[in-house]
């Protein structure tokens, strides 16, 4: 864990690179020190109808869902979640600049008792961390 799920509208798909965005987020949360890097997932989910605000096809919206085990700190996943949102601000500033974006992030966590897991990425990384 963690796993980001973005979702966005299907019109940014010609606006923004999202297999970039992708590599942002995975950067962002590898250099947090509560993500295990063999953890991180990242994907992006297109959705194809939406309706937004006023109805004007022209608006779009990116949401970046961020689930991971139960049992960091308060004070850890805020200081993350603000991290992560700030570099898909950043990423986004530049398409925001001429475009109708709404942008939103939310972290939830996952009861580990609830939640399997298995794999063997560890066992094919450089590090194993």
């Amino acid at each position: 864990m963690p796993h980001f799920q973005i979702d966005y509208s299907a019109n940014l798909e010609d606006v923004v690179d999202m297999g970039a965005l992708c590599e942002t987020v995975r950067a962002v949360a590898a250099d947090i020190d509560t993500f295990p890097v063999a953890g991180i997932r990242v994907r992006a989910l297109r959705v194809d109808h939406v309706a937004m605000a006023d109805g004007d096809p022209k608006h779009g919206f990116i949401d970046l869902s961020i689930r991971l085990r139960e049992g960091r700190p308060q004070e850890v996943k805020e200081e993350a979640v603000a991290r992560i949102f700030a570099a898909l601000k950043a990423f986004m500033a530049p398409a925001m600049a001429h475009r109708s974006i709404a942008l939103s992030a939310e972290m939830r966590d996952i009861d580990a008792t609830l939640s399997q897991k298995f794999g063997n990425i560890r066992d094919h990384m450089e590090t194993n961390t």
